[in-house]
Order: structure tokens, then C-alpha cells, then sequence
């Protein structure tokens, strides 16, 4: 299993408890009045368009993705959110980019530079790691919906170039100029998304065990938590035995 799918089976079975809801919203809020700015009218925007489908797949209330919209618009108050992306390693060396989406800048570099010193990591200058991934669409759908095959020939027309399995979910992997109608194929199949968006995909994975490995997650961990973070993104890689080792 590679290590975008590692990260993301973890942040998958986390955000599954009902004490992320808040921490989901929040994310989602932030992300939808961002991608406003070029425009309130996800007809018109496909980021905002990503942002109001994967608002409306965890239930938001219309009037919360409403007033996001408007905020970012700059219709209502309460708009000015700044966009940061953070790079550097974890312990044992592997690459993670942290992108942080905040109303306090001087807030967030602080906490996030503390999160790495104190934990094993280190951050390092703009793109000392961003040459390690692609941006590609990331698209999450459940296993159960449909068979490997079908779902192959479907994605495949629609501008795909990857599916991948990991035992739960399906995972497409597209251009990003494909992601919209990756996504509309997989609507009028009728198929429900789990998780749909623009993604930093590593182009290669690092091998982690022991005490890089446990530590590791517990930075990534430390830092999906945080209320400014957006996304969290990493290379590394534990295999099946080691992660049976470090929940026990």
C-alpha cells in the first residue's frame, strides 16, 4: 500500500468519529470561502464546485455553505483567510506538506514550526519537498458500490489514469483538469463519494518502522488536529505489521 494511502486510510477511519464533525465543518467552511473569491457560483468554479459537493457528502446545513459562500465573496464580514503551505520531514526523514488555511498568520507558523522541533521533525524551505509529489484528483469511493471492473471502465472514460483498492475503498487517480468529470461520471452512475478533491500525491514512498514510524504519526496526527490545517500530506510508508504492532 502506498504511503498516500496509508495517511489517508488513517485520517478515513478518524474522521469516521462523530467528535470530527466540528473539526470537519470547520475545514470544509474555510475551504469553500476560499475558493469564492473567484467566484460565488460553483457552476462558474469548480473549486468552489469541489468545496460545496464535499460540504453537502457530510450533511452541512445549506444555509452554513451559503454563508461561506458569501463570505468569501465578501458579501458578509468575516472573509480574510490567508493560505500557507508548510514543508519538511518527519522523523525518519519522510516528506510531509502541511497546508494551513488561517485568519492568524503569526498564529499558525508559530504553532506549526513548535509542532515539528517538538516532535521529531523539521521544516524545511518552499519547496525543498514539493518536488516529491504530483497534484493530481483523489477521489474515495466505497468498495462495496460497485465491482473493480466496472468501476476501471467507468473512471477510465471519463479521464482517469489510476485505480487502486485497499480492501475498503477505491481510490481514482486523475489529471486535475479531469476531476470534474471524473466525478460527474461517477454521480450519474450513481455512485456516493466518500472524498473528492485536488490532491498532493507522492511520487514515491519512504519505509518507516519502530520508533520513526510511531512517531511519525503521531506528528501527523498533532498536525490534522490543529484548527487551522487544512491538509496534511506525506510519503511515508508502514507496512500491515508494523501498524498492527503500534495500535496494539
Amino acid at each position: 500500500m502506498s504511503g498516500h494511502n496509508k495517511w489517508s486510510t488513517i485520517k478515513h477511519k478518524k474522521a469516521a468519529a462523530d467528535a470530527k464533525r466540528g473539526k470537519v465543518f470547520t475545514r470544509l467552511i474555510k475551504e469553500i470561502m476560499i475558493a469564492a473569491r473567484n467566484g460565488g457560483d460553483p457552476d462558474m468554479n469548480p473549486r468552489l464546485r469541489t468545496a460545496v459537493a464535499a460540504a453537502k457528502a457530510v450533511s452541512m446545513p445549506a444555509d452554513n455553505i451559503k454563508r461561506a459562500i458569501m463570505r468569501g465573496t465578501g458579501e458578509l464580514e468575516g472573509g480574510q483567510i490567508d493560505e500557507i503551505t508548510f514543508e519538511g520531514y518527519t522523523p525518519g526523514g519522510a516528506a510531509v506538506m502541511v497546508e494551513v488555511a488561517t485568519d492568524n498568520r503569526n498564529r499558525s507558523v508559530s504553532d506549526i514550526r513548535h509542532m515539528f522541533s517538538k516532535n521529531g521533525g523539521n521544516l524545511g524551505e518552499v519547496g525543498s519537498v514539493a518536488w516529491m509529489f504530483d497534484r493530481r484528483s483523489q477521489i474515495y469511493i466505497n468498495a462495496s458500490q460497485i465491482a473493480e471492473d466496472k468501476l476501471m471502465e467507468l473512471v477510465l472514460e471519463a479521464g482517469a489514469e489510476d485505480l487502486q483498492n485497499d480492501g475498503e475503498r477505491f481510490e481514482v487517480l486523475s489529471p486535475p483538469e479531469a476531476h470534474d468529470a471524473v466525478m460527474g461520471a461517477l454521480e450519474k452512475a450513481g455512485l456516493a463519494v466518500d472524498e473528492g478533491a485536488i490532491a498532493m500525491i507522492p511520487k514515491n514512498t519512504i519505509a518507516l518502522a519502530g520508533k520513526n514510524a510511531n512517531a511519525a504519526i503521531k506528528l501527523m496526527d498533532l498536525l490534522d488536529e490543529h484548527d487551522d490545517v487544512q491538509n496534511v500530506y506525506s510519503n511515508f510508508d508502514i507496512d500491515d505489521a508494523e501498524m498492527e504492532r503500534l495500535n496494539s
